[in-house]
């Protein structure tokens, strides 16, 4: 549809906004941003398209994109206070905290709910829960409709018998009239709660819910998906990267730590930035701009030649080099670069990757069990899900039969918990970093944490999620059938 728009008026600005508003609503951030930085260039004095531009960055993870586009339209527009909120987003998604702070609290007049819910989001980051709880409780207060104020709350909360936090929530999923977008986080705000007191089939019915509405949202192509796994794997053969093996930039300074989501990397990640020699980047998406820029990818990298290797290579070393300088190590946990490993192993050589590996109902569970900001759309539905997670795993046998080992290491959840310092010393040692014993202490260690397990890691280790999957295995017969 896009294109024979496009045709009728090629170029046009205002068809490329209306058509990159149109993909961000309908959950297709990825199109959007590329629609509205098309937009952007063919008007760059359009104040209102380089706003949607950052909040397409935002939606696609294009953090430093979003930052410069609303940096722009804050030049165009002064003063527009939803531009304002759209920057702070993003500087505190990018971990840039005392900017962020001060850009929300700049906007305690203007927007004050927002400003307290990010406010809030800042402190989790920070491991301040305490904090976080009464910036949600302020926002709540002020917008008692924006259900997105009652989830973060909800996540950062521990609800108790007669807890007065519940009341609302109920009265709200009593009372209906709310949009799609509200009722799923009510939806998942209610699982929250009832999972915490123990209400199990409740929390399962709010889960099914809200899972369902937010999968009609959202484009998911499961076949298309498995195609692309397939020929990943038939690019990068043993033999073609034994062929190229001097190729690529070298340099030990990246850690890559890839799984499924909820597999346990952001533990990892924060053994490793415990570590003084080591900085713990976050989700980094600089593999994922470097595989955009490779044609025709996977079967592209075949026409590479090693000048055009290296220099991938070499900027990916460039860019981790800028964010933490005087570190030995940076750890790029984006789970989903588990599709990339060969790429990473040929364009890095040094590089070392660390799979994490969880019980496969544990760790899909936890999946359902969360709303995600977005990328992540086959966790919304049971089925879908558990045949993920396969073609998962049945890409990382690949890469086992494919990488050396000493490029590759896993790691099991379950073995992480039970017998931390042997396993984290094996991590350790496999970074090629001497043991240091504050990486036991990783729950005091003092950086910004991004990610839904931003709480988990700061608690002492616990083993109380593994087996969660049993309390609700009467309801998740269609995952267990996909994972066969």
């Amino acid at each position: 549809m896009y294109r024979q728009v496009l045709r009728l008026a090629p170029g046009h600005p205002g068809v490329l906004h209306g058509l990159g508003i149109i993909a961000l609503n309908t959950q297709r951030a990825h199109e959007a941003f590329g629609l509205l930085s098309e937009a952007a260039g063919a008007a760059p004095k359009n104040g209102p398209i380089h706003s949607d531009l950052g909040k397409a960055g935002l939606a696609s993870g294009r953090y430093v994109a979003a930052v410069s586009a609303f940096e722009t339209a804050l030049c165009l527009r002064p003063g527009d206070s939803m531009v304002q909120i759209g920057l702070a987003d993003a500087l505190s998604v990018l971990g840039h905290i005392k900017q962020a702070e001060e850009a929300f609290a700049a906007l305690s007049d203007t927007l004050p709910a927002p400003a307290q819910f990010g406010l809030g989001g800042l402190a989790m980051q920070r491991g301040d829960s305490a904090r976080a709880r009464t910036h949600f409780e302020r926002a709540v207060a002020l917008a008692p409709r924006e259900l997105k104020y009652y989830r973060a709350l909800a996540e950062a909360a521990r609800f108790v018998p007669d807890d007065p936090r519940l009341a609302p929530l109920q009265a709200l999923e009593r009372g209906g009239g709310l949009d799609t977008a509200n009722s799923i986080e009510l939806h998942f705000a209610l699982a929250k709660a009832y999972d915490d007191l123990g209400q199990f089939d409740d929390a399962f019915v709010q889960l099914r819910s809200g899972n369902g509405l937010h999968r009609r949202r959202i484009a998911y192509d499961e076949r298309s998906i498995s195609r692309h796994f397939d020929d990943i794997a038939a690019t990068f053969t043993k033999a073609f990267l034994e062929a190229r093996s001097r190729a690529g930039a070298k340099g030990s300074r990246p850690i890559f730590v890839v799984g499924m989501p909820r597999s346990g990397t952001t533990l990892v990640e924060q053994i490793l930035a415990s570590h003084p020699e080591v900085h713990g980047a976050g989700e980094l998406l600089t593999m994922s701009d470097i595989v955009a820029d490779v044609p025709g990818y996977p079967q592209g990298t075949l026409g590479l030649d090693d000048s055009a290797l290296s220099r991938l290579g070499r900027r990916y070393l460039d860019s981790i080099a800028k964010i933490a300088p005087a570190k030995a190590r940076v750890v790029d946990k984006l789970p989903a670069n588990f599709r990339h490993l060969g790429l990473i192993h040929l364009l890095l050589p040094d590089a070392k990757i660390i799979h994490l590996r969880r019980d496969p109902l544990d760790t899909c569970f936890s999946c359902y069990s969360k709303l995600f900001l977005g990328g992540l759309n086959f966790t919304y539905d049971l089925g879908e899900l558990g045949r993920y997670h396969r073609m998962h795993d049945k890409l990382m046998s690949h890469w086992r039969q494919t990488l050396p080992t000493t490029a590759l290491m896993e790691i099991e959840y379950e073995s992480l918990v039970g017998t931390l310092e042997a396993e984290a010393r094996r991590l350790i040692a496999f970074c090629g970093l001497a043991w240091d014993p504050r990486c036991l202490a990783f729950s005091s260690t003092d950086r910004p944490v991004r990610t839904l397990s931003q709480a988990q890691v700061r608690q002492p280790l616990y083993s109380t999620a593994i087996g969660r999957w049993k309390t609700y295995e009467k309801h998740l017969g269609p995952l267990i059938d996909a994972l066969g």
